[in-house]
């Protein structure tokens, strides 16, 4: 009998999953206007009494490592309401080759209001993961924007020693530029952390950007829940206003005591999405 040659090393399976949510205003409550869903990436959206609505994202595959894809696309049309957060942390394991993608992209049309909040990531040792989110922010609108990474949970005795991270922001006004940032550390990220301008030896950081009209006038009461760990600034950029808050704590628990208090601040038009507090 002849057996079949196998020259070249078996590819090991890799997630490759895309969704797409579109989301209108239908006599006075905001409805799905399209959902689509490829591969790990599912969109649930559970029943609400109100008149926003809330999308719940699911990557099946449990985690990310190198060579993994995820794609998320969310449209929120003119006058309509969404919160989009995530059923659990992000991960980010141990990659043997290439980094995992999450790329995002955000679209909030006239008179809107969508409040991107996915909770944490988990950065884990020997991991390499990059984020991208482009966001386009149409006239009259308001979008609330937060991202939350953990480099390992001290409370489970995990260290990230090396590990690589990116996080880049593109979001746009009215098509104009209005916030841009480029989080790239890679190598020793325990190291990275240490240092007093990086992290001053804390494991967990959110970054929170609210653009509103209103932004401003949370300024002082924002920088109240941050305390000392952390910062904020506001701007008038054009006809709206931004708020771009930044935190540190030693370890994701600490750092919700602080974040969330901070979103239901800065989400006015509603509230945080159940699965945050179960």
């Amino acid at each position: 009998m002849q057996h079949e040659r196998f020259d070249h090393p078996l590819a090991s399976q890799r997630v490759n999953g895309k969704a797409t949510l579109g989301v209108r205003r239908v006599a006075g409550r905001s409805r799905i206007e399209t959902l689509q869903q490829m591969g790990a990436a599912k969109i649930r959206v559970p029943a609400s009494c109100g008149d926003g609505l809330e999308a719940i994202l699911i990557n099946t595959a449990g985690g990310m490592t190198g060579g993994d894809r995820l794609n998320w696309t969310i449209s929120v049309a003119r006058g309509a309401s969404a919160t989009v957060t995530t059923q659990a942390c992000e991960k980010a394991y141990r990659t043997i080759s290439g980094s995992a993608l999450i790329a995002t992209r955000l679209d909030v049309g006239n008179g809107a209001h969508l409040a991107w909040l996915p909770q944490e990531t988990i950065v884990y040792d020997g991991s390499a993961l990059s984020r991208q989110l482009e966001v386009d922010i149409a006239q009259g609108a308001t979008a609330l924007i937060c991202e939350a990474t953990i480099f390992g949970r001290k409370a489970m005795g995990e260290f990230v020693r090396n590990a690589q991270f990116r996080d880049h922001w593109r979001i746009r006004a009215e098509g104009r530029l209005i916030h841009a940032e480029n989080l790239d550390i890679d190598g020793e990220i325990a190291a990275l952390l240490d240092r007093k301008a990086v992290a001053n030896g804390n494991a967990a950081i959110a970054t929170v950007l609210l653009v509103a009209p209103e932004a401003e006038t949370l300024l002082d009461a924002a920088r109240k829940i941050i305390g000392e760990n952390g910062g904020a600034s506001g701007w008038r950029v054009g006809a709206t206003g931004k708020l771009l808050a930044r935190m540190i704590a030693n370890d994701g628990y600490s750092l919700r005591q602080r974040l969330v208090p901070l979103l239901e601040l800065l989400n006015g038009r509603a509230a945080l999405p159940k699965v945050w507090s179960l």
